[in-house]
């Protein structure tokens, strides 16, 4: 099975997807617990001051509303309208834009951003270097990639390994940190077996 295959690789599967979207606890954040798991990370993960956070996929709005509220301003980009819909009613009144667009090719112009975030979007999108390449040109100086991914489902796992994604990335950075994700169920609502991590690329 191709990229191309995939379900997730069809926009009318993420338009289906938007109504129900935030009912799974890591993508609405419903559950406070997640939630403040979530907001942990990021606040690990983000500058400490004030950044442009660009977030690719974004769904509804989720992570772009944790950022917002640890002071960044954001840019949300999702390939489906009804996502966009969501994110924007979630953000309304806050420092924060949302596009319909291609997250392998943002319709950002020529804007330049202190974070491209990215959860799980990825190990769907066609040639995963030049996107990578294509997002790291997007970033200011000493910028950072912050990509959240994995490896899951066991008869035809789906996602990226963590070893894999690291060497697409390291040509692109001066400097890396992997994190595991897996082991904090608190993030996901439930225990999870399989391959989940951030990995953190700084720019030079």
């Amino acid at each position: 099975m191709t990229d191309n295959d995939l379900p997730t690789a069809d926009a009318a599967y993420w338009e289906a997807a938007a109504e129900r979207f935030d009912d799974e606890p890591d993508h609405g954040l419903r559950d406070p617990a997640v939630r403040a798991a979530w907001a942990g990370r990021m606040r690990s993960w983000l500058p400490g001051g004030p950044a442009r956070i660009l977030d690719l996929g974004c769904g509804t709005g989720s992570l772009a509303l944790l950022a917002v509220e640890q002071g960044h301003r954001v840019t949300g980009v999702d390939r489906s309208a009804g996502m966009v819909a969501r994110a924007r009613a979630k953000l309304a009144g806050r420092d924060a834009r949302f596009l319909v667009g291609d997250a392998a090719e943002p319709p950002v112009g020529e804007g330049r951003f202190d974070v491209v975030l990215v959860r799980h979007v990825l190990w769907a999108l066609p040639d995963p270097a030049a996107v990578l390449r294509r997002w790291a040109g997007l970033l200011v100086p000493g910028g950072r990639l912050v990509l959240v991914e994995g490896r899951w489902g066991e008869a035809e796992p789906m996602g990226i390994p963590a070893a894999e994604l690291t060497g697409l990335v390291a040509p692109l950075a001066a400097r890396t940190e992997l994190e595991s994700l897996s082991g904090d169920s608190a993030l996901w609502g439930k225990e999870v077996n399989d391959e989940r991590y951030v990995l953190i690329a700084h720019t030079p």
